[in-house]
């Protein structure tokens, strides 16, 4: 409702050379009456029954793009229906719907709160349904529908797309198992460079189509330095590469954020493709263009907003990973939860398995955020629940001690004492613990982790603001905290 569906259909209709169609029109040419007389005389169970019987028709017409009412996937036989079907939802946040949506007549926008709960009640339901995820308003039309011909050929399953929107820059992320052989190759027509750590060089570097050089690099954080991005930049050019080249950056976050920084300087920009290869990077690290090196003094304190050309992440990849890792990524998915709250917080809550829709949701929450405020003004800041003292964690430890899901675990149980969510902190700590991951880090330097707290990039003269979570969905960035309820939370992990 609200979202732009039928602006999105006639011009994908017109890439595709395709006709269109809108339910709506239709059920209102068929009854003889507007969508909002059918409402006030028949009543909405009318209007479904009618509803549902147009789209059966319009499915067994030659094929066609339609733009559905804004309702129709709250009948579960439409949903049925729709399976054999390519299915693409345009995500559109509830204020924005509302704001479209309300004074026109529409029968179910006359009431803001039955607006906002129907908004919530649909959400759950638009998500099942979807192969292809789009924000409004939706860019780049032109190149999302060769993507949407590719899937639609294929006639198994195949990943879900994610269309990124950032800044003046779109680009596909694909996400689910097989990606890495089905997905189209994003990036320029020239060769694919991979930059991949030793270990994950040798499980997944030979499955990079078209991949005719490799840069490796040291396992783990400690060789996200500046160092190493001389040795990749140099590499780089003994192999000559040009701006004509892509970077295909296969790994886990460091990989990504390494990788990513060196395209983002070498010949002042080329492409990069992000292939993540764990649960972080593939809910989290991949998408959003953030990338760099860390500094002696502080973690990602040297860096670039680089886009990519696309991501692709194959979560079969993660099978290889060792339950530890696995562990590491469930903190990312917990914040982003945390951040999204409704149905994605439930699922979560709930202990619902680690899926590839799981997976996709927590990527899309992410890139929704990224598109609002690609560098970090404002909203992009709420991406960062956890990550202050997190990062602070980290820079106490020596980057050697804990993963970095582990350390964002427990900076989220100190950032959720900060903010006075007691219960909600009770909550995560559960889910942490029945994850595998740590509530405690015995022996942690307090003053030292609070002082790296000071160095933290969002810092504004002397003072650090803090990403604040009440409950789930509502999170608020740029909040002071007291220096002794800090020293508090910090130390409750400490003991």
């Amino acid at each position: 409702m609200g979202a732009g569906k039928s602006t999105l259909a006639e011009a994908l209709a017109a890439q595709l050379g395709l006709p269109w169609s809108d339910s709506d029109t239709e059920i209102e040419k068929r009854e003889g009456a507007p969508v909002e007389e059918i409402f006030a005389g028949r009543g909405e169970e009318a209007f479904r029954a009618a509803e549902a019987e147009v789209i059966a028709g319009l499915l067994r017409l030659p094929p066609q793009v339609i733009a559905l009412g804004g309702g129709a996937l709250a009948d579960p036989t439409v949903r049925e229906m729709l399976e054999a079907h390519l299915v693409v939802l345009i995500d559109v946040e509830e204020e924005t719907a509302w704001e479209r949506s309300s004074g026109g007549g529409r029968p179910l926008a006359a009431d803001r709160d039955a607006f906002a709960a129907l908004y919530r009640a649909r959400e759950a339901q638009y998500r099942l349904a979807a192969d292809v995820i789009v924000g409004s308003p939706v860019a780049a039309v032109g190149e999302l529908a060769p993507a949407l011909v590719t899937m639609a050929a294929d006639p198994g399953p195949f990943p879900y797309l994610l269309w990124a929107s950032a800044g003046d820059r779109s680009y596909p992320c694909w996400v689910g198992e097989g990606a890495l052989a089905q997905a189209p190759w994003p990036g320029t027509d020239g060769r694919r460079i991979v930059v991949s750590d030793s270990t994950v060089a040798e499980l997944y570097g030979g499955r990079v189509e078209g991949g005719s050089g490799l840069v490796e690099i040291p396992p783990g954080e400690e060789a996200k330095t500046l160092e190493t991005a001389e040795r990749v930049w140099r590499a780089l050019a003994d192999q000559e590469v040009t701006r004509a080249d892509t970077l295909v950056a296969l790994g886990g976050g460091v990989v990504g954020d390494l990788a990513g920084f060196c395209a983002a300087g070498y010949q002042r920009g080329i492409e990069v493709v992000q292939v993540p290869t764990t649960l972080v990077a593939q809910v989290d690290s991949a998408y959003g263009g953030k990338t760099g090196v860390d500094l002696p003094e502080a973690k990602n304190y040297v860096g670039a907003y680089h886009q990519p050309a696309g991501v692709i992440a194959d979560t079969g990849l993660l099978a290889s990973l060792p339950p530890a890792e696995i562990a590491a990524g469930m903190a990312e998915v917990i914040k982003t939860g945390l951040i999204a709250g409704g149905s994605l917080w439930a699922r979560i809550a709930a202990g619902e398995p680690i899926d590839d829709r799981m997976i996709r949701d927590c990527a899309w929450t992410k890139i929704a955020v990224v598109a609002s405020d690609e560098r970090d003004g404002g909203r992009r800041q709420v991406l960062n629940l956890g990550h202050t003292v997190g990062h602070a964690i980290e820079t106490a430890t020596g980057y050697s001690q804990l993963r970095h899901g582990e350390a964002i675990g427990l900076g989220l149980l100190a950032e959720l004492r900060c903010a006075g969510s007691g219960a909600l902190r009770d909550e995560v700590s559960a889910l942490l613990e029945q994850s595998g991951l740590p509530v405690t880090l015995p022996g942690l330097d307090v003053d030292a982790v609070i002082a790296a707290t000071r160095l933290d990039k969002k810092r504004v003269a002397d003072e650090v603001p803090f990403v604040l979570c009440a409950a789930p969905g509502e999170v608020t960035p740029g909040c002071p905290v007291d220096g002794a309820v800090l020293h508090a939370a910090v130390s409750e992990i400490a003991s």
